[in-house]
C-alpha cells in the first residue's frame, strides 16, 4: 500500500506542475474574466451613445416628461442644436421634441436609427395620459366624468412562479451537470491514455514490477489522475464560491442576483449533492478505459488514437440525454441509468427532475462503484502483461487474449 501512495503521490505531483494543469485550470477563469471586462468596458463606451435627449420650449411638458422616463436619458442636452451636434459625434441615439400647439401634444424623434420599442412605449403612453388630461382641461369634465371615461378593463396572468422557476433551475442545473462531465472526461481520457502509454516497453517497468505489483502500480497511476482531477473540481467550486461572493458585494450585479436568489439556489441544490459523485465516479470508469486504451497500444505516440474509442463512448452518452429532457419516463433512459458508463449522465438528470427514489439511487451507484472495482481489478491483473508487450495487437484483440488467459 505504501508503494502505492507513492506512485500516486509521483503521478499527481507530475501532472500539477505541469504548465497544461495551469493552463487548463485557470483558463475558465481567464475566459470569464475576459468576457465580463470586454463587457463592462464595452457597455460603458456604449452607454452614451444610447441616451436620448429631450428638447422643448414647454418646460412643464419636459418636466412631465422626464418624471414619467429616466432611463437612457439625457438631461444636460436642452436646444436642438446640442442635440445635432452630439448626435453627428454618436453621443446619442437621438433627440424627442416635445411641443404643444392648439391644446395638441406632439413629438418628434430624431436619431441616426429607430427609436428603441421600450422607449417608444413609454414615451406613446405618456403623450396619450398628456393629452387625456388636457382634453379633460379643455373639455371642463367634472371628477365623477373623468373617473368614469378613465375606466379600462382588467387583465391579470396568474403564472406560478415557483413551478416556473423550479423547471428552470432544472434545466440549467442539467446543462451544468452534463457538460462538466463531457469536458472534463475528454481532457483527461488522452492525459490517462499518455500517462500510461509513456511507460510503454521501457526497461524501467520490469524493475518496478520486480519490486511492487503490476495491480499496486497501475491504482497508484489511476489514483494520482483522479486526484488531478479531484483537484481541479475543488479548484472550481472555491473558485465559484468566491466569484458568487464577489458578485454580491458589486452593487452592480447584486440586484440582479436578489432578483434570481430562489433560482441559484435551486441549482446550486441539484449540483452540490449526490450529482457531484456521479460526476466524479463517471470520470472514474473513463478514465480507467482510457488507461487500459494507453496500455495495449504498442507506442506512446499513439495514445491519443486510442483514447478516441473512449471520448467517443463519452460522446455518445452525452448527446443521448438531448432528447429525454422532457421525456424521463422512458423505458431507455430508465435502464441507462443503471449501466456503467451511461449512469453517470442519466441518473443525475433523472435525480435533478425527481424522478427517482432513493433506493433506485444506492443501486445504481452500488452497480457503477462495482463495475469500477471490477474493471480496475481487471486491468490491474492484466496490466504487467500489456506494459511489457511490444506486439500490435489491436484492443479487443488484447481484451480476448485477456479473458482466453484468466481462463
Amino acid at each position: 500500500m505504501h508503494k502505492t501512495w507513492i506512485v500516486t503521490l509521483e503521478t499527481y505531483l507530475r501532472q500539477i506542475k505541469s504548465w497544461s494543469f495551469l493552463f487548463m485550470v485557470i483558463g475558465p477563469f481567464l475566459m470569464i474574466g475576459l468576457t465580463v471586462g470586454i463587457s463592462y468596458i464595452s457597455a460603458n463606451s456604449a452607454s452614451s451613445s444610447k441616451e436620448v435627449a429631450v428638447i422643448s420650449t414647454s418646460k412643464p411638458l419636459r418636466r412631465a416628461y422626464l418624471r414619467q422616463q429616466t432611463d437612457n436619458l439625457n438631461t444636460r442636452i436642452t436646444t436642438v442644436s446640442a442635440a445635432e451636434a452630439a448626435v453627428k459625434k454618436n453621443h446619442l441615439a437621438g433627440y424627442l421634441q416635445l411641443s404643444e400647439s392648439h391644446q395638441q401634444i406632439r413629438a418628434d424623434y430624431h436619431g441616426s436609427s429607430r427609436m428603441a420599442s421600450g422607449l417608444k412605449a413609454q414615451t406613446q403612453n405618456f403623450l396619450q395620459q398628456y393629452q387625456q388630461a388636457r382634453n379633460y382641461q379643455q373639455a371642463k369634465l367634472t371628477a365623477k366624468q373623468q373617473r368614469l371615461l378613465a375606466r379600462t378593463p382588467v387583465l391579470q396572468q396568474h403564472i406560478a412562479k415557483k413551478a416556473g422557476t423550479a423547471n428552470l433551475a432544472k434545466t440549467i442545473s442539467f446543462w451544468i451537470l452534463v457538460t462538466m462531465i463531457y469536458i472534463i472526461l475528454i481532457t483527461y481520457a488522452s492525459i490517462a491514455a499518455q500517462e500510461i502509454a509513456s511507460d510503454k516497453g521501457t526497461k524501467i517497468m520490469e524493475i518496478i514490477f520486480s519490486s511492487t505489483t503490476a495491480t499496486s502500480y497501475f491504482v497508484g497511476k489511476i489514483g494520482g489522475i483522479l486526484l488531478v482531477i479531484l483537484t481541479q473540481i475543488i479548484i472550481y467550486l472555491v473558485g465559484g464560491w468566491a466569484g458568487y461572493q464577489i458578485a454580491l458585494n458589486s452593487t452592480a450585479v447584486k440586484p440582479l442576483i436578489a432578483e434570481n436568489q430562489s433560482l441559484i439556489d435551486a441549482v446550486l441544490h441539484n449540483l452540490l449533492n449526490l450529482n457531484l459523485v456521479y460526476l466524479f465516479l463517471g470520470v472514474i470508469i473513463y478514465t480507467i478505459l482510457a488507461a487500459y486504451s494507453g496500455a495495449v497500444v504498442a507506442k506512446a505516440e499513439d495514445a491519443s488514437k486510442a483514447a478516441q474509442p473512449v471520448i467517443m463512448l463519452g460522446m455518445f452518452g452525452f448527446f443521448a440525454t438531448f432528447p429525454f429532457q422532457n421525456n424521463l419516463d422512458a423505458l431507455f433512459v430508465k435502464i441507462l441509468s443503471y449501466v456503467p458508463f451511461f449512469s453517470s449522465y442519466f441518473m443525475p438528470m433523472r435525480i435533478i427532475n425527481g424522478t427517482v427514489n432513493g433506493w433506485e439511487q444506492l443501486i445504481s451507484l452500488l452497480i457503477l462503484l462495482a463495475a469500477i472495482a471490477l474493471f480496475a481489478g481487471y486491468i490491474g491483473s492484466q496490466y504487467q502483461r500489456l506494459m511489457l508487450q511490444t506486439d500490435n495487437r489491436s484492443f479487443w484483440q488484447h481484451l480476448l487474449h485477456g479473458w482466453r488467459h484468466q481462463d
